[in-house]
């Protein structure tokens, strides 16, 4: 199901998205936290970032393992088998903390929602939840920048 997408590797075409859309993530739900008077504006774009970005994250990782699998089939050689494995645990981190991130960004609209069912809560709560995603944007921008660079250095090594 992910290993091609008309005739390409599915991998190719995927990563794009998730390399744009976890960073869009990470600072969007940031500024979301931090600047209360962009939450208005920023709010939309925050929900459906948490939403789509962790499918699409998920996506990138199950078509990379079945590229993986393609270079088995195929006999690639052990050094190169081993570069894909460390780029495939990082991009493995990186889901984990993009839906992390995700549910906190979730949690963190919810909460700062107007509507009149979300129950009131303790004052700490929000800037408690604003360090959370935070820090799971740092952590999220760090791993999709080694989930790149080990996939580029495995596909490109020091030809750039």
């Amino acid at each position: 199901m992910f290993r091609e997408i008309a005739g390409l590797p599915g991998h190719v075409l995927v990563i794009h998205a998730a390399v744009a859309l976890v960073p869009l993530l990470a600072l969007l739900s940031a500024a979301y936290g931090v600047l209360p008077r962009w939450r208005p504006r920023l709010g939309w774009a925050v929900g459906i970032l948490a939403v789509v970005t962790p499918i699409v994250t998920f996506v990138a990782t199950q078509s990379g393992e079945a590229l993986e699998q393609v270079l088995r089939e195929k006999g690639y050689p052990a050094d190169i088998l081993d570069q894909v494995r460390e780029h495939a645990e990082y991009g493995d981190t990186l889901l984990w903390f993009t839906l992390g991130l995700a549910v906190a960004a979730l949690l963190l609209l919810a909460l700062t929602s107007d509507h009149p069912r979300v129950p009131r809560l303790p004052s700490w709560i929000v800037p408690v939840l604003t360090v959370v995603v935070i820090v799971l944007a740092g952590a999220a921008l760090v791993y999709v920048y080694l989930t790149g660079d080990s996939g580029a250095q495995a596909v490109w090594g020091t030809t750039l």
